[in-house]
């Protein structure tokens, strides 16, 4: 177990769910910016170029582990707002709304669910976040040994039993 209460395949599971689903989501993005991949340009000032950007974007700080949390919350929003204003009108009948792949908005409601759990979950240790948050609890450490009088190293004093 590490220091979340995760075994260690629950930890690499959880980064590379993020780490996948974060690639996955700025591909979405740069074919929506750019056109690239497959995709078709959008006009910055429109929807989908608004939501090009934080896909793009979005996925890309996913992807490194900054800012997950936040991020995280923002794109589960953007993709619960693209199910609702673009996919679930599509549906003509009951069964078209209550299913998504019926309307096509299968992928919106995974990445919606997706990064809520990147939200509840967190960054993991295989992220920018996880490395800046071990390095604060190193320094808190050596400081508290420091204030305490005992050694800054984390080595064993010679003498010490």
């Amino acid at each position: 177990m590490d220091g979340d209460g995760r075994t260690t395949l629950e930890g690499f599971a959880l980064d590379a769910l993020r780490i996948v689903a974060a690639f996955l989501y700025w591909a979405h993005g740069a074919q929506k910016l750019f056109g690239i991949l497959g995709g078709h340009r959008f006009p910055y000032a429109s929807l989908l170029g608004v939501a090009g950007f934080i896909e793009f974007f979005g996925g890309a700080l996913l992807f490194l582990g900054l800012f997950t949390r936040p991020v995280a919350f923002v794109v589960a929003g953007e993709m619960a707002a693209a199910y609702f204003i673009a996919h679930f009108p599509r549906a003509e009948t009951l069964m078209g709304h209550v299913f998504p792949i019926v309307n096509g908005g299968e992928l919106p409601v995974l990445f919606c669910f997706i990064f809520l759990a990147v939200f509840a979950f967190g960054p993991g240790k295989l992220s920018v976040d996880g490395w800046l948050r071990a390095r604060a609890v190193g320094r808190t450490d050596a400081e508290a040994r420091v204030a305490s009088g005992g050694a800054a190293s984390s080595r064993p004093e010679a003498g010490a039993a």
